[in-house]
């Protein structure tokens, strides 16, 4: 990861876009788990199920966003400097949820795509990216279920890591992600550290 030593912490449109991010993948896991509740062929289970792809196919257009203002904005340090087998852990972690964030869509595009079904953008429809083969979109649907439970453990894993910096290893990882926390190189009510 490249770091900035001069940046005190992210930009804040790469915070905003952080946290904007989680907000999108609750909702988008919200809709999923909330359409279950409802009897197949409910209308209240199908609003769901759309809002879910529309939702969820928008996650992409907000990694790419992230991954330009990385670009521009590189991570600022953190203080004090992680261990490097530390640093490499959290390399493969983010290569790992930009992955999944950008897998997850594209998966459920294509088992739509291949259940013959429309696949809705806020009142577009997406082209089909594979011919109806409604085995293959049942296959392609199970995987992205799977690989979505994954996300869950995914997710749960960024967030512990961030707490154990913030309460065990006492390094600024969390605050620079935290705007309204203050200055990043101190805690309330202490000096700098």
């Amino acid at each position: 990861m490249n770091a900035s030593p001069n940046a005190r912490r992210f930009s804040l449109p790469s915070i905003g876009l952080h946290w904007a991010t989680l907000l999108l993948l609750a909702a988008v896991y919200a809709l999923i788990e909330l359409h279950g509740m409802y009897p197949k062929g409910s209308e209240m289970r199908e609003t769901l199920k759309i809002w879910h792809f529309m939702l969820g196919l928008t996650v992409p257009c907000l990694v790419l966003a992230r991954l330009i203002l990385r670009q521009l904005y590189p991570a600022p340090a953190i203080v004090p400097a992680p261990p490097a087998w530390q640093q490499g852990l959290a390399g493969a972690m983010h290569v790992t949820l930009y992955a999944f964030l950008v897998v997850m869509p594209l998966l459920g595009w294509l088992a739509l795509s291949a259940k013959g079904r429309p696949v809705p953008l806020f009142g577009l429809e997406l082209p089909a990216l594979l011919p109806p083969d409604k085995a293959l979109g049942k296959s392609l649907e199970k995987i992205h279920e799977s690989i979505g439970v994954a996300g869950y453990w995914l997710i749960g894993l960024h967030a512990a890591a961030a707490l154990f910096h913030h309460y065990f290893m006492r390094d600024n990882t969390l605050r620079l992600m935290l705007p309204w926390l203050g200055e990043p190189g101190k805690r309330r009510g202490t000096a700098a550290s």
